[in-house]
């Protein structure tokens, strides 16, 4: 890792913004930006498209060492770009979301894609956005950030997303999953969602984005020295 370059890392649970929260940020700063989340769906969304099955292990493993994944702030939070092209709504479907969880399994497409998280520390600086990005990937960032929110505020978040893209959705089935989720989330042995012990908590439940952002902005400016408009 290259140890110079600040990083940002701001983790949380489902639903909690963290996407819309690191995009704004990155944009603020002028840094890269990484969705750790999209990685593994990439991941699944390229075996996909060449035809690869998830027991063609090798092929998989090699397809991670070599992925083309790029990430850019977007208007609604950030864009994933594989070979250079935007699959954001691609790496949500039911088919990627699948392979996904049969991809993130095997060991050495773990070690992989660490990698490739940690490569996206380059200059001026990186927003990390995740679940582990402060205790496993990123343990040395001189800022840490555990974004959360009561499940109930979650739930009705992702309904509203869903609603306004036409999505069939019954709330009270997301807010059961998402507890669910949190639960395994915690609980599993690998890189559980727990906060850094050196990570602030915000409590964005009644948060709108822009105090979250600006809160941050305030921790990141207190700490790092920033070049001034000046440099």
């Amino acid at each position: 890792m290259n140890g110079d370059v600040p990083v940002l890392t701001i983790d949380g649970p489902s639903g909690v913004g963290k996407g819309a929260v690191s995009a704004r940020v990155a944009a603020e700063l002028g840094w890269q930006v990484l969705d750790s989340g999209a990685v593994y769906r990439a991941v699944a969304l390229a075996a996909l498209e060449q035809g690869l099955g998830e027991d063609q292990r090798d092929a998989l493993i090699a397809l991670s060492r070599r992925l083309p994944l790029s990430f850019r702030p977007g208007d609604d939070g950030i864009d994933v770009l594989l070979d250079g092209r935007p699959v954001g709504p691609q790496l949500r479907t039911e088919p990627v979301s699948a392979m996904a969880s049969k991809v993130a399994a095997i060991p050495e497409i773990r070690a992989a894609l660490l990698a490739l998280q940690r490569d996206c520390r380059r200059p001026p600086g990186l927003v990390a956005d995740g679940r582990d990005m402060g205790t496993v990937v990123f343990p040395d960032a001189p800022v840490k950030v555990f974004l959360d929110a009561s499940v109930d505020e979650r739930a009705k978040r992702r309904y509203k997303q869903l609603k306004e893209k036409g999505e069939p959705v019954i709330l009270a089935r997301l807010f059961r999953d998402m507890q669910e989720r949190d639960r395994r989330d915690r609980e599993r042995a690998i890189a559980p969602t727990v906060p850094a012990e050196d990570a602030e908590v915000i409590d964005t439940t009644h948060l709108a984005l822009d105090k979250v952002v600006a809160s941050i902005l305030e921790r990141v400016r207190s700490r790092i020295r920033l070049p001034s408009r000046e440099d």
